[in-house]
């Protein structure tokens, strides 16, 4: 996350599973490209050749995941649930991807970002020749909404003070603080998994949601207990997950971030709200060259667009 060049992956990789909301299966290869290209992102299954960046700007639905989309002649060109891919893209420090995908949505895998994160170390990264742009928090900014509230404040390094609160005796409130490198990414972030209520299921399904959730990519907590064989990866793997939701939504801002992340009770539309209200603030920002940490001047430099049932088997191998 420290580092001062932009990467991009050495190889392509192919992954396969199913998604968890529409519960299609869906094959995606994510691919190297070029500086300043960005986290992109591009439907197989749709004609034409439109582009998605993966960019906060083009969050179309934040309900229960993130979804960005891009309208073109064929109409709004959506994919959906990107946060624990951008998570792994953020935690590995790749800064320019193209991510080719058949269907809707990110195969679940197994919830996490770790299948994700493993594949693309496996490939591993390319240094390119461009610097890499951090975007530093100068002012705080804060946002709330229904006793739910984040705020972002300046600091040195990326800090995230995260809170939960469930109405659940398995969970209840849960707190998590850390300094986010990638050390911390890779040991207590990426494995936590996504979860849901069992009660909730046959009500999230009636209405087309959870389609593909099954204990093979969700942590399922029940009245009496997880449903899960293995049980928890963490003892406080929710609190966990939600700070990968986190990291996910805010990398797509296109750069690093430098602040001081404090949320109590956030979800995605919160995270792209603050994402909103941050960068409409000219002066509670700017950018941070970290050759020599050069700072650049905020008026001349904008951020781009351009950065900026059951789950079967899931197919991870490299692509050819």
């Amino acid at each position: 996350m420290h580092r001062t060049y932009q990467h991009t992956l050495k190889r392509a990789v192919r992954l396969a599973g199913i998604g968890l909301h529409t519960g299609k299966l869906v094959e995606m290869t994510i691919k190297p490209a070029p500086e300043d290209f960005g986290i992109c992102f591009k439907r197989l299954d749709v004609e034409g050749d439109t582009l998605i960046p993966g960019h906060f700007e083009n969050v179309v639905a934040t309900k229960l995941c993130t979804t960005i989309g891009q309208r073109s002649s064929q109409g709004l060109i959506e994919v959906g649930t990107v946060e624990h891919l951008m998570a792994a893209f953020f935690g590995l420090g790749v800064d320019n991807a193209l991510v080719e995908i058949n269907g809707p949505e990110v195969p679940s895998m197994d919830g996490s970002a770790a299948p994700f994160y493993t594949v693309m170390k496996r490939a591993g990264l390319s240094r390119q020749k461009a610097a890499r742009r951090a975007i530093k928090v100068t002012k705080r900014v804060s946002v709330e909404i229904d006793g739910k509230e984040i705020t972002i404040e300046p600091s040195d390094y990326l800090t995230v003070d995260f809170e939960i609160d469930f109405d659940h005796p398995l969970i209840e409130k849960q707190r998590y603080h850390a300094r986010i490198d990638e050390v911390c990414f890779e040991r207590h972030i990426a494995k936590a998994r996504t979860f849901g209520f069992l009660h909730e299921v046959e009500y999230l399904r009636a209405n087309g949601f959870a389609l593909g959730g099954s204990l093979e990519n969700a942590i399922v907590v029940g009245d009496e207990g997880i449903l899960n064989g293995e049980g928890l990866r963490f003892p406080d793997e929710f609190v966990r997950h939600k700070i990968l939701d986190l990291l996910g939504d805010i990398y797509l801002l296109g750069h690093p971030l430098i602040g001081k992340i404090k949320s109590k009770k956030s979800g995605h539309a919160l995270h792209n709200r603050i994402l909103r209200e941050l960068m409409a603030q000219r002066d509670a920002w700017e950018f941070v060259d970290r050759l020599g940490d050069g700072k650049l001047v905020p008026e001349l430099v904008q951020p781009s667009v351009i950065g900026g049932p059951q789950a079967i088997r899931t197919l991870v191998t490299p692509a050819a």
